[in-house]
């Protein structure tokens, strides 16, 4: 009886270069080896935002990238979600503090649909009307703010900080408030 020779399944793989998306100035994320192309679309890759922005203030941030298209031996992806993980989201939350949440769906200036999960943290202990308050003045800012901006103008003011500045800036008319944090944000 003859042997038969079989082929390693890792020698016939090719490897793909992943690139972030034009937010992040398209830089390399990972190498990822697959048979051929179309075994590399549509994969979801996570990602620390540390490591696309160089900035250790966003080492708590997780990016959510998928391959929508390869060119060659370079695949390039496209933002699904930035997301706080839930440990951090939990340290900010103490006790004696009132905690204020809005799930905001919105359509940007350039139509693109987007979900942005908040909370909102106040100094100290408030009623239930001023959460009420609080999360009501955020989702109007947010759906203001999104007509006016395009998804990379929002995607960006997460990143940096600024729309959860302006968000607290905001409900601090009503109480004290301690931090706002866009626990999640989705793009659809």
């Amino acid at each position: 009886m003859a042997l038969q020779r079989t082929v390693d399944k890792w020698k016939m793989k090719r490897w793909f270069v992943v690139h972030a998306p034009k937010l992040f100035n398209e830089e390399k994320i990972c190498e990822m080896p697959a048979d051929d192309e179309k075994h590399v679309t549509n994969r979801k890759l996570r990602v620390s935002l540390e490591q696309l922005t160089h900035n250790p203030q966003n080492s708590f941030s997780n990016v959510v990238v998928r391959v929508t298209e390869v060119n060659g031996d370079s695949a390039h992806t496209k933002l699904v979600t930035i997301e706080q993980p839930y440990s951090y989201i939990r340290s900010l939350v103490r006790r004696y503090r009132g905690v204020a949440t809005a799930v905001v769906p919105i359509t940007t200036k350039d139509n693109t649909k987007m979900v942005l999960k908040i909370i909102a943290i106040t100094r100290s202990r408030v009623t239930h009307a001023r959460l009420k308050a609080i999360r009501k003045e955020i989702i109007d800012f947010v759906n203001a703010y999104s007509k006016e901006n395009s998804a990379d103008a929002i995607t960006g003011a997460v990143i940096e900080g600024r729309l959860q500045a302006e968000m607290a800036a905001k409900a601090s008319n009503i109480t004290p408030i301690g931090k706002v944090e866009v626990k999640k944000l989705e793009v659809h």
